[in-house]
């Protein structure tokens, strides 16, 4: 069998080729979208908005899934954001209000579900939008255009949905462990079912981390989470429970890390990398074999914390912190 053929490096400055559009057509044609009669859920959903004060302006199938949809101007007292979404950016909002009001138009719709029924006042959750709606609120809008979606499950997509202002991984772990939390209330669904809304196994750990630690450096520990951790099979109202564990065995960890990097820092070693190099010098999966099998999440972190207390930082010059290279050690 012929061996593999060996990659060609990309010169230096050159341009990454663009993905091809698919060769095979998918989805409705424009004049498809309004080509059939909304489902009797959709027609419910219109009543509700109009009997809400709100006006539906177009009811259609959107383009990619044939799913319908329904644009919608709401009054703006009755949209609020997802309750266990981040915490507003005040610098985004006051941009936003510079550019809606500036040029005079808001021409961004953004993306609700309807509510659960509860004591809240608000009839619309925003998953994605939370920044053009409060931004519209501080202009003194009374309302605000939305696609409102029927299938309240939206509502749990907000790291898929949202292209409003990019998360840092803070604010995706805390958002992850938000809707985690919520999520565990409805069902008895593992984490495996809500594998595209949390994304990715270590948000949830690193959020109950940042909720127990605010000023916690995730960055530092999330390469080696994303190897290690995984989605659980139990029901997410007892895998809160072993989560909890995990988020305690990476705080412990870090005590331990910021222990030796207070030991560099009292040698004279200064910069911004400390904590990723310790973490790497002691991640045990850095010159794994690749066909090596996996260690789990327990055997990682035990050698970790095996690695760190035989850590001398005594044997440790600035060169070799310089070449580590590696994420800043930046409070998120």
């Amino acid at each position: 069998m012929p061996g593999k053929r060996p990659k060609v490096p990309r010169a230096a400055g050159g341009v990454r080729r663009r993905r091809q559009p698919a060769h095979a057509s998918t989805g409705l044609a424009a004049i498809e979208l309004q080509a059939a009669a909304p489902s009797a859920e959709v027609a419910e959903l219109h009543r509700a908005i109009e009997g809400d004060s709100g006006k539906v302006l177009a009811i259609y199938r959107e383009p990619y899934g044939g799913r319908w949809v329904l644009l919608a101007a709401l009054p703006i007292e009755l949209v609020e954001p997802t309750p266990f979404q981040r915490n507003l950016s005040d610098m985004h909002v006051r941009k936003l209000e510079l550019v809606i009001g500036k040029i005079g138009r808001f021409l961004d719709p953004i993306i609700v579900v309807r509510a659960p029924t509860g004591d809240q006042v608000a009839k619309y959750w925003t998953p994605n939008g939370n920044h053009r709606l409060s931004a519209m609120k501080t202009l003194g809008a009374k309302s605000i255009v939305a696609i409102v979606v029927p299938e309240a499950a939206a509502a749990y997509q907000i790291l898929a949905m949202n292209t409003e202002k990019a998360h840092n991984l803070r604010e995706k772990s805390l958002e992850v462990i938000r809707m985690y939390k919520e999520l565990a209330r409805l069902d008895d669904a593992t984490e495996e079912i809500y594998a595209l809304e949390l994304e990715e196994p270590a948000f949830i750990t690193l959020g109950l981390c940042y909720e127990e630690r605010p000023r916690f450096s995730g960055g530092a520990y999330h390469p080696v989470l994303k190897r290690v951790d995984e989605f659980l099979k139990k029901p997410m109202r007892a895998a809160i429970e072993l989560r909890r564990e995990r988020a305690k065995t990476v705080l412990a960890l870090d005590d331990q890390i910021v222990e030796q990097v207070e030991a560099l820092k009292a040698k004279g070693l200064t910069s911004p990398y400390l904590k990723s190099f310790v973490v790497a010098r002691v991640n045990p999966i850095r010159f794994r074999p690749k066909d090596a099998s996996p260690l789990s999440f327990d055997e990682a972190f035990d050698r970790m914390a095996i690695a760190t207390a035989k850590f001398n930082p005594e044997k440790i010059k600035m060169e070799d912190v310089a070449r580590s290279g590696g994420a800043v050690d930046e409070v998120e």
